[in-house]
């Protein structure tokens, strides 16, 4: 009787053992994967148990969580939706997070392990913490005034400083109001369905999504690989450049819209934006001379974060020189996001010096205290301070007495260059109106770079559009950060 029940107090042991292993099994090595089945609803669940953090602008929310009767108990909400939603993006119950919301996701959920109060505290409790903010760097007044500046235009915006990279101004246009996607009901499918049908895509962050020809407003690279490879040692000197300029290889004859281009000096050619000038001095600098300078200025560059991933903007790395022509000029397949083109513009004014662009300023825990802050930190040294200064005198004359007056600024120093893209078989598609530019302070401090495109279908002579179309927005997001 007294073996019998040994035998079954050691059959239990080694049950209760077998069940104990099993248990460990599951809970430790396997409760990532069961967290992460579709069909675990908790997570979800606990996720949308808590308001979320907030994403400020200047100091106030621009986002903000509404209790519901649902067992997703809260709802994320957008105030100004439609003037934000190139920088938050959207946190849907349904479809997800999107650009800050989904990059900072974790600090505005809770999930965030540096919001704790104790060290690994909530990866042994299991706890989830009250979601951080996120303090962004936007300026609300030069953002308004890239919305209002784009108006039923499609077309984007990109500001920076160009000391620290800070980023003060994205928008995209069409828009669309994130908070209409936020729930579970049939009105919010109803709106994602309508939102991803829209030919015009208003989901899409034409500002650090889309790249675009940048045409003309890209002989600022040009000029730049001229002058610091030495082809061009004095910008007023005259140029052999023919006109027109048959590329070579080819019996194409490239032309100019403006006069008096042919063997024009730099700073003219600049001033009134001469093809055959800067066609030719593409090729003269070479294939090799011309990628290391456009890198130089972050062309070609995956890994850019800001923290939403940005669209690379690309200058092709193998080509032959006709090609390498007509991408000098911004077109072939030369591409560039607003925020690349105002990258350029900032390494101008800022003396050389490409700072890599942030939206993050800092992060809060709920308590409002900072758990982690961000700086300027330098990307490239884009050209040389003797170039630079060039570059500015360069873009500083188009604003003067070129093609971009419309920017003008009275008692500002204002640089820019204009600029419009031809795209399509034959050029047929919709033409890009470009406008680069920047501002400085007073002391000639440079306080602010900005990019505009705008899909133009009046654009017809290439630099007249982007002056006409693009660069009084420009004028205008500058006068609002200026003050």
């Amino acid at each position: 009787m007294i073996r019998c029940i040994r035998r079954a107090a050691a059959c239990s042991l080694v049950l209760l053992v077998a069940l104990l292993l099993n248990a460990g099994r599951i809970q430790v090595f396997q409760a990532d994967g069961y967290n992460a089945d579709p069909a675990n609803r908790r997570n979800l669940i606990a996720r949308w148990d808590q308001p979320r953090g907030d994403i400020l602008v200047a100091g106030r929310p621009v986002t903000g969580s509404r209790a519901t009767s649902d067992r997703l108990t809260y709802l994320r909400t957008y105030a100004q939706g439609p003037l934000y939603a190139p920088v938050t993006g959207f946190a849907s119950q349904v479809y997800g997070t999107r650009l800050l919301e989904g990059t900072a996701d974790g600090v505005l959920s809770g999930a965030d392990p540096q919001l704790a109060s104790l060290p690994l505290w909530n990866e042994i409790t299991r706890a989830r913490q009250r979601g951080g903010d996120v303090h962004t760097t936007i300026d609300p007044a030069a953002q308004r005034a890239a919305f209002a500046g784009l108006g039923d235009r499609t077309g984007a915006v990109a500001a920076l400083d160009p000391a620290t990279g800070r980023i003060l101004a994205l928008v995209s246009t069409p828009s669309y109001d994130p908070s209409r996607i936020a729930g579970t009901g049939r009105a919010a499918g109803a709106e994602w369905a309508r939102l991803s049908a829209d030919p015009e895509q208003p989901m899409l962050d034409r500002a650090i999504r889309q790249t675009y020809p940048p045409g003309s407003a890209f002989k600022v690279v040009t000029a730049a690989a001229a002058l610091e490879s030495g082809k061009v040692t004095d910008p007023e000197a005259p140029t052999t450049s023919p006109e027109p300029y048959t590329l070579p290889g080819t019996t194409t004859r490239l032309e100019n819209e403006a006069e008096g281009c042919a063997d024009a000096g730099l700073l003219l050619a600049f001033t009134v934006s001469c093809n055959t000038v800067f066609a030719k001095l593409g090729v003269d600098v070479g294939l090799r001379g011309m990628v290391r300078q456009a890198q130089a200025f972050g062309f070609n560059d995956r890994g850019l974060r800001i923290p939403p991933s940005v669209a690379p903007s690309n200058f092709d790395t193998t080509m032959g020189p006709d090609q390498v022509a007509l991408s000098s000029i911004g077109q072939f397949d030369t591409t560039a996001t607003p925020l690349q083109m105002a990258m350029v513009a900032g390494a101008v004014v800022n003396n050389g010096e490409l700072m890599s662009p942030y939206l993050v300023d800092r992060i809060t825990n709920s308590h409002g205290v900072t758990v982690s802050a961000a700086s300027g930190r330098l990307l490239h040294q884009a050209v040389g301070y003797r170039t630079a200064v060039r570059l500015q005198q360069m873009m500083e004359s188009v604003v003067t007495d070129g093609t971009g007056t419309n920017a003008a600024i009275p008692g500002v120093t204002v640089g820019g260059k204009t600029g419009t893209a031809q795209h399509g078989v034959g050029n047929k598609g919709m033409p890009y109106a470009w406008f680069i530019s920047y501002a400085k302070a007073a002391g000639g401090r440079p306080a602010v770079a900005v990019a505009v495109v705008v899909e133009d279908a009046e654009a017809v002579r290439a630099d007249i559009s982007g002056g006409g179309s693009a660069a009084p927005i420009a004028r205008d997001v500058m006068r609002a950060v200026l003050g």
